[in-house]
């Protein structure tokens, strides 16, 4: 884990995970971690973020952008070629921006595929994986476009369709749709590419250690910034986990596997293992009581400062709820009325 941002209210999401970005990327190319020559970065997203918007903002760095992509999108083919829209319209026109549709659940609108490999996996048994070259969205003048600069670009990628014979939870294997930043993609690229998706899964187990054994939501706090603080804790404490890893034995349960000294999860690094080994710089507790707190009765004298939520539109404008919505719930309805 590397960084944490709050997104205030309407925030662009994928603005500030591209700075995010960028900023990693920019670090690992001022420590010597990426020369030119090496492969590019690979970043894995899910379908929360805007993965063609995302690698075009960072289309100067070398770095690949893989994120989902929902079910019901509709991509666009290359427009086709002068002589192509002459040969097709004899009576001339304007030619178009957009090719024909890609549609995700309209299996008419695929044509064919520019790769096809079958892996055989043993938690999915059979994986199928299709790709489709050169496929981008249709953007529009609104949200995060509408202050855009000359034409709108044509994000062009490819579009791979993992299909799966099983799932390990026993539940419907639904197709999974990703898109790719680059084009032409071969054979071992589209493997490698939702073989780096399945690995994505990975974090989720490490936002469950967070919440359940490092305790990230835990605390009820009243300040945005004491939990800034608090989350930074917990990454914190997360590091030292992982950098603790040689000095404690393996804490597995009897039905784990055992794993190697350097490849220990942050919870199987043993509290009471790394507590014997670990100085503390801090002095032992001294015993206490609890205070008398409040008397019973009493009013508190200084209560909680109320921030306001409030909404914020897309455009930087503040909500207003229309003068014709109606404040509070509807009446109810009487048998008279009915």
């Amino acid at each position: 884990m590397l960084d944490a941002t709050r997104l205030e209210p309407g925030a662009d999401v994928a603005a500030v995970t591209a700075v995010q970005l960028r900023n990693v990327v920019v670090r690992l190319i001022g420590a010597g971690q990426w020369r030119a020559g090496d492969p590019e970065v690979l970043v894995v997203m899910d379908a929360g973020y805007d993965a063609p918007r995302i690698a075009h903002l960072l289309a100067d760095l070398p770095v690949q952008v893989l994120g989902r992509l929902r079910s019901d999108r509709v991509m666009r083919r290359p427009a086709p070629s002068r002589a192509e829209f002459a040969a097709a319209n004899p009576a001339g026109g304007r030619p178009p921006k957009h090719g024909s549709e890609f549609v995700f659940g309209d299996p008419d609108t695929w044509g064919t595929e520019q790769a096809v490999t079958t892996t055989a996996t043993r938690h999915y048994g059979t994986a199928q994986a299709r790709a489709w070259d050169r496929l981008h969205p249709r953007l529009t003048r609104r949200a995060a476009w509408l202050d855009h600069d000359g034409d709108l670009p044509l994000l062009e990628g490819t579009v791979i369709r993992l299909a799966v014979e099983k799932l390990p939870s026993g539940g419907v294997n639904r197709p999974v749709w990703l898109w790719w930043s680059r084009t032409g993609a071969t054979s071992a690229e589209v493997d490698r590419c939702w073989q780096a998706f399945l690995r994505r899964f990975d974090l989720e187990h490490t936002f469950r250690l967070l919440k359940q054994t490092l305790g990230w939501t835990r605390p009820r706090l009243r300040d945005s910034a004491a939990a800034d603080r608090w989350t930074w804790l917990v990454i914190a404490a997360h590091t030292q986990l992982r950098l603790a890893r040689p000095l404690v034995a393996d804490l597995r349960h009897p039905w784990e596997k055992p794993a190697e000294p350097n490849k220990l999860t942050p919870a199987r690094v043993g509290f009471r293992n790394l507590h014997t080994k670990a100085p503390s710089p801090a002095r032992a507790p001294k015993p206490t009581r609890s205070g008398p707190g409040r008397p019973p009765g009493s009013k508190n004298q200084r209560p909680a400062a109320h921030h306001e939520v409030g909404r914020v539109l897309a455009t930087g404008e503040a909500y207003v709820r229309p003068a014709h919505y109606k404040k509070g719930p509807k009446p109810r309805r009487t048998a008279m009325e009915s």
